[in-house]
């Protein structure tokens, strides 16, 4: 009976658990007529909003570039760098074309079996911003992340509100928004 009871409330508290963990909203659509040759070269990311990140996170990132090659094969190669004090961090990863152009998957160069993630470029005039979206699923939940991309630090009218509504409609708050520190940084900076 003892077992019974035990297997009655695992499976309980495994239904709660379930009904607990929130559906991912769907993800809008990659943009129209995505032209890579254009997206490609030095972007500086200029916000950050996710499911993962709390205002506390806020002091802990500083400003970084993202730039993309793309290669003959429709790839893109991505190194990012970010100053930390007196030294740089970089990490690169691939971005593989997938169905829809502007869509891509997100080799990370790890293991087989490691996490899956989508990204896609929502919207951009290439000259000026980009935003782009990625959602990473792990074995318990999807991370989403919004990307704020200029090619440089200023943004054309609207373009600070079509990021947070972007957000919004994917069910972030606020408090899920992280801008770069930017006190002290130059885009000349020696260490990167």
């Amino acid at each position: 009976m003892r077992l019974l009871c035990g297997l009655w409330l695992w499976l309980s508290l495994l239904k709660v658990l379930q009904a607990q963990t929130p559906t991912p909203l769907p993800l809008p659509p990659p943009m129209q007529s995505f032209q890579g040759n254009q997206f490609q070269g030095e972007w500086f990311v200029l916000g950050l909003a996710g499911n993962s990140f709390r205002p506390e996170h806020r002091a802990l990132l500083n400003a970084f570039t993202a730039t993309f090659e793309l290669s003959d094969d429709g790839r893109f190669e991505v190194w990012n760098a970010m100053t930390r004090g007196q030294h740089c961090d970089t990490w690169s990863y691939v971005l593989i074309p997938a169905a829809q152009p502007g869509q891509f998957t997100v080799d990370h160069g790890v293991e087989p079996g490691a996490d899956r993630e989508e990204t896609r470029v929502v919207d951009s005039d290439y000259t000026q911003f980009a935003l782009m979206l990625s959602r990473r699923h792990t074995s318990r939940l999807a991370v989403l992340r919004i990307s704020l991309l200029g090619r440089s630090w200023l943004l054309p009218p609207g373009t600070l509100d079509q990021f947070i509504c972007l957000g919004r409609a994917q069910g972030l708050s606020d408090d899920n928004i992280v801008f770069p520190d930017v006190t002290g940084w130059s885009p000349q900076a020696s260490v990167c």
